[in-house]
């Protein structure tokens, strides 16, 4: 029998016990995304230094690969190398996040490890001075996968006056939102925007401007808040690009990108070049833009068909779009709609980068 939503933790009653003092210690939560495109998660103690830790005074550590589809049980050692270090917003000072890349023992990349290829292509093509920026749409539901506010034994009225509504009826679950908007400020993740979406029970937010390899660890950095926020309120965070069947919008997570030399005076014709390089490795392109991408990339709901690449000026039924300001000035950027919401952003960064200005030797 399917049970009834409830709330998961007592925060009110967590609040007591994290204002006790540390006695010169800290403690650091260890991140990494799993074999699921999920974040997993732990924490050790450390002593307190006087200046911030930085990845490199991190000690290495380690996980049980074979409980998280990462390695086989015969050999299940993972290494957790720490690459980025972001403040805690639930533990507060001088607690932290880290940010860390799995590795195998034999002194290889994980095989669910894609930042490490994509850490190669930013630092190859340095000079382009990379822009990315990412809008991640995720769906609320409650613990019987259900969306948030949605009828029991139906559904809600057609979709209309839920992008960025307000008022109740219009949109459920804004105090999560809130939530995880102050919690990636305080962790110095660079969100630059929210808004309602177009299913209810469906938000977004946006991280960028971020440049080269800072824009996929942002992105993750943010997923893990909005887990952890999400679990302070007993909901669900979904990723699923089509979370409801029938004629609602799927969730994506479009992709804004720019070079210095397309954000410069006659940047459109660089722009034209690359959406030219983009086109003849659509499929390339399709293959790491997410699973079950091809139940929302239909042609319908403000996306372009799966099989065919498509670009044009303020259309949201193309692959790519080129922002009708950016038309107007002749340089800026333009917006790749293709990736899903449960895509891996060092995939997608890292493939355009490839696409774009070639791939980078191993030696």
């Amino acid at each position: 029998m399917a049970h009834e939503p409830s709330f998961v933790t007592y925060t009110e009653n967590l609040q007591k016990f994290m204002r006790l003092p540390q006695r010169g210690n800290i403690i650091a939560e260890y991140i990494w995304v799993d074999s699921e495109g999920g974040v997993r998660s732990k924490a050790r103690t450390l002593p307190e230094k006087e200046t911030p830790y930085t990845p490199d005074e991190l000690p290495m550590w380690n996980f049980d690969g074979s409980s998280t589809g990462q390695a086989p049980g015969d050999n299940s050692d993972v290494y957790l190398k720490p690459v980025a270090v972001f403040p805690d917003p639930f533990r507060g000072t001088p607690n932290i996040l880290v940010l860390a890349e799995c590795w195998n023992n034999d002194g290889t990349p994980n095989k669910y490890n894609h930042r490490h290829e994509c850490a190669k292509l930013m630092a190859a093509h340095a000079e382009q001075k990379p822009w990315f920026g990412l809008e991640q749409e995720y769906t609320l539901l409650d613990l019987n996968d259900r969306p948030y506010g949605w009828p029991r034994n139906g559904f809600p009225a057609p979709q209309g006056p839920y992008y960025c509504g307000v008022g109740a009826g219009k949109v459920v679950q804004r105090d999560i939102v809130e939530a995880h908007y102050k919690c990636c400020l305080y962790a110095g993740v660079k969100i630059s925007g929210i808004n309602a979406e177009v299913m209810p029970a469906q938000w977004e937010f946006q991280v960028g401007p971020c440049e080269g390899i800072e824009m996929g660890d942002h992105l993750w950095i943010a997923r893990y808040l909005l887990h952890r926020v999400a679990e302070e309120f007993g909901a669900k965070v979904s990723f699923d690009p089509k979370p409801i069947p029938g004629d609602w919008n799927g969730a994506g997570l479009h992709t804004n990108f720019s070079t210095k030399d397309m954000r410069e005076e006659g940047g459109m014709k660089h722009i034209e070049a690359a959406i030219k390089k983009l086109e003849a490795r659509h499929a390339e392109h399709i293959a790491v833009y997410g699973e079950g991408n091809e139940k929302r990339l239909t042609g319908r709901h403000e996306t372009g068909k799966i099989d065919t690449f498509t670009y044009g000026v303020a259309n949201r039924g193309a692959s790519i779009r080129i922002p009708r300001e950016v038309a107007a000035k002749g340089y800026g950027y333009f917006e790749d709609r293709r990736p899903a919401s449960n895509a891996d952003p060092y995939q997608i960064t890292g493939i355009i980068m490839e696409t774009c200005f070639g791939a980078v030797s191993d030696e």
